[in-house]
């Protein structure tokens, strides 16, 4: 593991922001970059607030005022006018919200193979895009030590159909978009923030190789990296190569939810992550076979807090948070006697919602396919 400076990405992957915004007001940007299995964290400098607040109150944590909805139509299109490339060639690897502004960007590869370029696009409140130059900011950058190589003969299973090596392939009667690709692409699959440390799930070159690790921020060259195993409802047996595909902080910072292919929901507690041998999930939810999720992001109703899971094939799911803590770790398979899906979930009437984010507690920014073309919304909490 390396701690260096440096700013040039070489390929698309998640994106997530620091929730606090930097002394002189700007923001803490960190950029997967997969090929490299290298997190890079942006300085980007200060940016007009999404509501009136002084100087003081841009230092500390963001307010709750309600942020300017965000919408960009035929935002397919519109990104591959603006990186000139094919329609469909634009690709969306990641999506964050600024702390400050509440503009949403979005890490973009120019193309469907591994070899290609990324882009980093900020969408405005007024439904603007614009290409941010990475390049010119100050940067510093933290290598993972435990990626796999790129001879590693393992494989990672995608579903998401943007691969070009992607084949349909039915399965009980379901067609799937289905590559198999190197582990190596699949070193960082999302990120997380707790308590001034940076989370990066993936995989590894462990034998274990489903990996979280723990990175403190400013990166000083040290990380923990934890083996993490789950119980696989739907396959009816723990399992430790795959990855997780999207987390979230859980529980005031105490614990991380994550969700894995086919699909678990699984909770840990951050004094499980210690780096000290393989770790045992809590799995409690199965939410649905033959499908990858996108995004797990949490929101505020009357009250309550919730989680959306977005899908490659179910519905948008919504599950009450206060029925986590309570439920005991599933650990039957879907055919064994006394089997249980987990806590309760409803399905939501938004179909077509891929990445999200949370533009704040009340609203979430989702992007959604519809009518040929994929959209960037905002929907609210009355609406979920």
């Amino acid at each position: 593991m390396s701690s260096t400076l440096t700013s040039t990405l070489q390929s698309a992957g998640p994106l997530l922001f620091a929730p606090a915004p930097t002394l002189e007001g700007g923001a803490v940007l960190f950029a997967a970059d997969v090929t490299r299995a290298r997190v890079v964290a942006f300085e980007l400098p200060a940016e007009q607030t999404a509501g009136e607040q002084t100087a003081e109150q841009q230092t500390a944590e963001p307010l709750d005022v309600a942020a300017p909805a965000v919408r960009v139509d035929q935002l397919g299109t519109k990104l591959a006018s603006l990186l000139g490339v094919a329609p469909g060639d634009a690709v969306i690897r990641g999506i964050a919200v600024h702390p400050v502004s509440r503009e949403v960007y979005l890490s973009i590869a120019r193309g469907r193979g591994a070899d290609a370029g990324p882009a980093l696009v900020r969408a405005g409140a007024d439904g603007q895009l614009s290409v941010v130059d990475v390049d010119e900011l100050p940067a510093t950058s933290f290598d993972l030590d435990d990626a796999p190589a790129e001879d590693d003969e393992r494989k990672d299973v995608w579903l998401d159909g943007i691969d070009p090596g992607s084949a349909p392939r039915e399965i009980h009667g379901v067609t799937l978009d289905i590559a198999q690709v190197p582990s190596a692409r699949s070193s960082i699959t999302d990120l997380a923030w707790i308590d001034g440390s940076l989370f990066v799930a993936g995989l590894s070159n462990e034998e274990f190789s489903s990996r979280l690790r723990q990175i403190p921020y400013p990166f000083d060259g040290t990380a923990t990296g934890t083996s993490v195993e789950i119980f696989h409802v739907d396959h009816g047996k723990y399992e430790t190569g795959s990855p997780i595909r999207a987390l979230t902080p859980f529980d005031g910072g105490r614990g991380i939810l994550a969700t894995y292919t086919c699909t678990p929901v699984v909770h840990f507690t951050l004094d499980q992550l210690r780096g000290e041998g393989l770790v045992r999930g809590r799995t409690v939810a199965e939410l649905g076979p033959m499908n990858q999720p996108f995004s797990l992001v949490s929101y505020d109703r009357d009250g309550e807090e919730f989680l959306l899971v977005s899908n490659t094939r179910h519905p948008l799911l919504k599950i009450p948070v206060s029925s986590i803590a309570g439920q005991e770790p599933l650990h039957l398979g879907l055919s064994d006697d006394g089997s249980s899906l987990g806590v309760p979930r409803e399905n939501l009437d938004h179909p077509g919602v891929t990445w999200m984010a949370s533009l704040d507690r009340a609203n979430v920014v989702v992007v959604q396919e519809e009518g040929g073309d994929i959209h960037l919304r905002t929907l609210g909490a009355d609406e979920l």
